[in-house]
């Protein structure tokens, strides 16, 4: 039933999920779960709730906004900053900011995550896109639903590579022990594909990549690369931390540089939800990331 109304309407399946277990659909007059098989001859009937204000707390962060018009807003999420509010951190994220910097999605009845369509890791920096109505969140979850969305991001990696690109594409799910992680070897997984892409080599030896990821499965990125042997430098969840720097005669200056996993979704195009033409975003590296790059180089300049 929720897919047959996602696919009928503007509204998303997690909101149409609600509404179908608070009454809100009948179907031939009884309420029926979201796993109910629509049959021919069913009728549909759908009342749609008052929105309920967001009980966020809108906070004025700064925000880096590459891009923003009446239905969406494309902003640089910086390195070090959670995405929602979560267990442990209740404010100071990105949601907060654009609450504060977009009031309107405080009305649109999603009371934990109003216009938000996908997320990055906190350590993870780039390009964001959220909604700043019910139509054009809708139409943009079933963009990524559908796998049309195109994303770009840079990673520096362990480890030379034998061949310039390739595809990786191993199920990703829970680990089986560790709660907190991801794995290529869960108890239950989902397909999951990443193309990747040799831009640079440095001593180290460290390799900056560039990478396609075709699905959007939790830690995807940093789980695939750390089972191709080429942790993300700064990974420690995925063996690529920090301490691996202090071994290294060449790279032990950078290990005060490296805070965070050097991760960052530099592109994201997207089909506008109004006119439907393409629209990218492009974040710059951050500040941390585009230094030790730099240093990279000069080491590199100097062998």
């Amino acid at each position: 039933m929720d897919q047959f109304l996602a696919a009928r309407t503007e509204f998303s399946r997690a909101r149409l999920s609600r509404w179908l277990k608070h009454g809100h659909i009948l179907v031939n007059d009884r309420s029926r779960p979201a796993s109910y098989r629509v049959r021919s001859g069913d009728r549909v009937s759908l009342t749609v709730p008052p929105a309920e204000p967001s009980s966020l707390a809108p906070e004025a962060l700064p925000l880096d906004i590459l891009y923003e018009d009446q239905d969406l807003i494309l902003v640089n999420k910086p390195p070090g900053l959670v995405v929602h509010p979560a267990p442990g951190h209740r404010g100071g994220t990105l949601l907060n900011a654009l609450l504060h910097h977009c009031p309107e999605l405080a009305a649109m009845g999603d009371l934990s995550r109003p216009g938000l369509v996908h997320r990055l890791d906190r350590d993870t920096s780039g390009v964001l896109v959220a909604a700043k109505t019910a139509q054009a969140q809708a139409h943009l979850v079933r963009q990524f639903q559908d796998r049309t969305v195109e994303k770009i991001y840079l990673a520096l990696v362990w480890g030379r590579f034998d061949r310039r690109a390739g595809k990786i594409e191993q199920e990703v799910g829970r680990h089986p022990t560790a709660r907190q992680k991801m794995s290529v070897h869960p108890r239950r997984g989902k397909p999951a594909v990443t193309c990747w892409r040799v831009l640079r080599e440095y001593p180290g030896p460290l390799t900056l990549l560039e990478l396609s990821p075709k699905t959007g499965r939790t830690h995807q990125l940093r789980v695939h690369l750390a089972a191709l042997g080429h942790p993300i430098v700064g990974d420690a969840t995925y063996g690529g931390g920090a301490a691996r720097l202090k071994g290294n005669p060449s790279l032990k200056n950078l290990r005060p540089w490296v805070q965070r996993q050097l991760l960052h979704a530099r592109t994201l195009t997207i089909r506008h939800p109004r006119t439907g033409s393409p629209l990218t975003g492009e974040a710059r590296l951050p500040e941390d990331f585009a230094a030790i790059l730099e240093y990279l180089q000069q080491l590199e300049e100097k062998f």
